[in-house]
């Protein structure tokens, strides 16, 4: 039986928030259960709370104790984006704890995923743009824990620049970033990266790619890493509500066949997170990240090898595919 690909996910990733909040916390059941009712090739594995003291290895205790007792004040909550409430801090640290695992996971396999992820706007003290802790950062951190001399490449073609996870790792050589991302889109203050690609607003999906491939496969040459760290996006698209681009779904696709071969033609562990998606038609930012994680798991197992373009292709319009009716938990 050949091996599927190892994501990692808690049904607590899922957290009601108020009725017509923007951040849409059902994409996470939602994309889970279409990677099961479509059976991808993936096998799932339950997560445990990240622990303090990994936590700590990234955000201050005054944040961690805001959260956990609810003292955010008006301004920090607004900044986050997303309301207080008891179980915040246990759902952002078992998102956190599922990409520790798949970075663990993906150095001993070759690849893993976090069916969430990719929070890369949270700063040390302080939450952002729907990211409460900076799971990136707190797994990087892990890693080097245990492996201090070990070279991490972050990768984010997520819309929107990855300003929490640049400031983290500034001044330190073993963490290179990358961020292909809307330079006029937010966040308005960027944080300068190792590698920052700013591209206009309602940027094509051809130029897009374009740009994504001058760019990306020779700053993994130049950084000789041992683990590539790939938040994802959703919110390229361009039915997006905020991401500012024009990515259709066969772009996406073709930019995640994009990332993943590059990563196995240089022998690249990696692991995969989804980062933002706002669609404006329900389920399908759920749909957009399960394609993802399918196309991942499809190369893992040596489905998907030979089918990535030497080049980006010209623009084609895909219909859109079937979206989750699963129940909303």
């Amino acid at each position: 039986m050949p091996p599927r690909l190892r994501c990692f996910y808690h049904p607590e990733f899922f957290l009601p928030l108020p009725p017509g909040h923007a951040f849409p916390m059902e994409k996470f059941p939602q994309a889970h259960d279409l990677l099961v009712a479509e059976n991808a090739p993936v096998r799932i594995s339950p997560v445990a709370p990240a622990s303090n003291r990994q936590l700590l290895r990234v955000h201050t205790s005054d944040y961690l104790l805001k959260l956990a007792h609810g003292t955010l004040d008006n301004t920090e909550v607004h900044k986050l984006g997303l309301p207080w409430q008891p179980r915040l801090l246990r759902r952002s640290s078992l998102e956190t704890a599922a990409t520790v695992a798949a970075c663990h996971h993906a150095l001993a396999h070759g690849m893993a995923a976090n069916l969430a992820g990719g929070t890369h706007h949270a700063f040390p003290e302080r939450g952002l743009g729907y990211c409460v802790l900076n799971d990136v950062a707190v797994a990087i951190r892990d890693l080097h824990e245990r492996q201090p001399d070990l070279r991490i490449f972050v990768a984010d073609t997520d819309a929107h620049q990855g300003n929490g996870t640049h400031c983290i790792f500034r001044a330190d050589e073993r963490v290179f970033t990358y961020s292909i991302h809307g330079e006029r889109n937010y966040p308005s203050a960027k944080e300068p990266g190792d590698l920052d690609v700013g591209l206009p607003r309602e940027v094509s999906g051809d130029d897009y790619l374009a740009a994504l491939a001058d760019t990306l496969p020779s700053a993994l040459d130049r950084f000789p890493a041992g683990l590539v760290i790939w938040i994802s996006g959703a919110d390229v698209h361009e039915n997006d509500r905020f991401g500012q681009m024009r990515l259709t779904t066969g772009h996406m696709a073709t930019r995640d066949r994009f990332v993943v071969d590059w990563c196995r033609q240089r022998d690249l562990p990696v692991a995969v997170l989804y980062g933002g998606g706002y669609h404006r038609a329900p389920g399908m930012t759920a749909r957009l990240h399960a394609n993802t994680i399918t196309i991942a798991a499809e190369f893992f197992t040596n489905q998907g090898r030979n089918e990535q373009p030497a080049r980006p292709p010209a623009a084609t319009r895909t219909r859109e595919p079937r979206v989750p009716t699963s129940r909303i938990n």
